[in-house]
This record gives C-alpha cells, sequence and structure tokens, in this order.
C-alpha cells in the first residue's frame, strides 16, 4: 500500500517509517506546514498525521501559539487537499494525546472518558475536531491518543537518562502522579494496525500497565544499576520549566481498552521488560 506520512522526520515519524517500508508499504513522506498539493496525496491508500511542534520545550505565548497551530491549522492543511482528490485514502490515522484527558488523579481513563482541562486538552479538543472532517470525506478515522513515548533514541527516556546515569535521578514531585507510558516499538505496531484493520474511533496509545511515578524511576533506576535518590521538587519543575512544567506532575492512568478489544497485541505491556530491552 502506498502511505503518506507527516512528520515523518520525526521521532515516531522515523521509526514508523521504517518499519512500514520493512513489510513492504511505500512510503511517502509530506509536510503540511502549507497545504500540499493534491497529487502528493494522489494514490495514497492511507495516510498518517504526526506532525507537531514539541510540546517539551519552555511554553512561552508564541511557542503555545505553534503548538496549536501545528496541529489544530496543520491538520485542516492536510484535508482541504484530500476533499479535491479524486480517488481518497480509505483511512486517515492522526495523532493525538493523552494531554486530552488532564490532570485526573487515580481516575481509570479509557476511550469513553470525557476530556480535561487545561491547554493541551483544549489543544487535542481542537487537533481532534480537525481530524473528524476526513469522515464526511468517506475516510475512516482513526485518533490515536499517544502516551509517553520510550524510545532508544529520543523521547522522554532519552532526557531521563543522564541524570539516572550520573546519579542525580529521582521521582517528579510527589512521585505519586500516573504515567501512562508506551514503548515505541508497539505505538507503531499500533499505528500499522490502525491501517491495517477496520479501527476507527479514539484509540489510547498507551501500553496496558500505567505505572506511578515513583515505580518508574524505581524501574528505571534498577534497569540501570544506579541509585534514585535526588527527587525533584515541583517548585523545581515550575522554575525550569514555567508553565509547561506543571506537566511533569499531571496524573494520568490511562488504558488502551479500544485496542486490546479489537485483538492488538503488546509487546512490552509491562514497564520492567520495556526499559530493559531500550537499555540493553
Amino acid at each position: 500500500m502506498n502511505i503518506a506520512i507527516t512528520g515523518a522526520s520525526g521521532f515516531i515519524g522515523r521509526r514508523l517509517t521504517d518499519r512500514l517500508s520493512a513489510v513492504g508499504h511505500t512510503v511517502r513522506a509530506i509536510s503540511v506546514r502549507e497545504e500540499p498539493p493534491p497529487e502528493k496525496l494522489a494514490g495514497t491508500g492511507a495516510v498518517i498525521h504526526l506532525a507537531g511542534e514539541p510540546v517539551s520545550q519552555r511554553w512561552t505565548p508564541e511557542v503555545k501559539r505553534r503548538i496549536r497551530d501545528s496541529r489544530v491549522q496543520g491538520t485542516l492543511n492536510l484535508i482541504r487537499p484530500l476533499s479535491t482528490v479524486s480517488e481518497r485514502p480509505s483511512v486517515l490515522v492522526s495523532a493525538s494525546a493523552i494531554g486530552i484527558y488532564g490532570d485526573r488523579g487515580s481516575e481509570v481513563l479509557t476511550e469513553t472518558s470525557s476530556p480535561g482541562n487545561g491547554f493541551l486538552a483544549e489543544v487535542c479538543r481542537e487537533w481532534e475536531a480537525q481530524a473528524d472532517l476526513a469522515k464526511p470525506l468517506g475516510m475512516r478515522v482513526v485518533k490515536i491518543r499517544i502516551g509517553i513515548v520510550l524510545g532508544k533514541s529520543g523521547g522522554a527516556l532519552a532526557k531521563m537518562l543522564p541524570a539516572f546515569r550520573y546519579f542525580a535521578g529521582g521521582r517528579l514531585g510527589s512521585g505519586t502522579q500516573w504515567m501512562s507510558w508506551v514503548h515505541l516499538d508497539d505505538l507503531v505496531e499500533l499505528m500499522r494496525y490502525a491501517v491495517e484493520h477496520p479501527l476507527r474511533g479514539v484509540v489510547n496509545g498507551t501500553a496496558p500497565n500505567p505505572v506511578t511515578n515513583r515505580e518508574f524511576t524505581a524501574e528505571l533506576a534498577s534497569a540501570l544499576s544506579r541509585p534514585a535518590i535526588v527527587p525533584v521538587p515541583k517548585f523545581a519543575l515550575k522554575l525550569a520549566f514555567g508553565e509547561m512544567g506543571e506537566i511533569l506532575t499531571q496524573s494520568q492512568r490511562v488504558l488502551p481498552r479500544a485496542a486490546l478489544a479489537s485483538g492488538f497485541h503488546f509487546s512490552y505491556p509491562d514497564l520492567g521488560p520495556a526499559l530493559r530491552n531500550l537499555l540493553a
């Protein structure tokens, strides 16, 4: 199948491109900074939309504008040319994020849970609404709400490793907040599965077994054979990262019920084996 991917040069996009190519698909990278010409989308059987400004940076007003516009306007830039293609792709798999749920404590969150509050929740709601504009075009739409992605290079794990390797790792804030993580390879396989199987609607892109930040810290320290004795207080995160620092102590206990109900198999449902694989 010919598959168009936005954000193909990113952390997730690179791995997804390699995997799709390895199983015989033809991958076409497209940009949505501006509307791509319709001929770029002609002849494709599926579109996977990943493009977006990185969230992990200090949120100035300009950065927040870029975060929103890259997702909301970027998705609209994709939908408009799709509406003019005579033979449209059959499916749009669009990234979203578990940030849509907001800070929810220990509440178990599934695909049927209501959106929460805050900047990221608002962005995700608008983002998903733009993706849904592909439905009237006759396309099957899958919105994958991505959790904390763990990979060998890049992503959240790469940012954590230096502190732990130099014996300066520890929990964030109280450590009681839930972290809904996913191994990069499982996320990539879920996106491929969404293209090849009749999934539709919201799908949580997280492993079946979320952990608290305290548990995550202990597992990572164990995998590195390092202690985890330097907690980072909440006020320090706010000083270092501003408003974005608050996201690091938000709690989201997300379960991938839609993926599991569809028959999808996670190779790394538990954190310990996932970290050992990534750090081997």
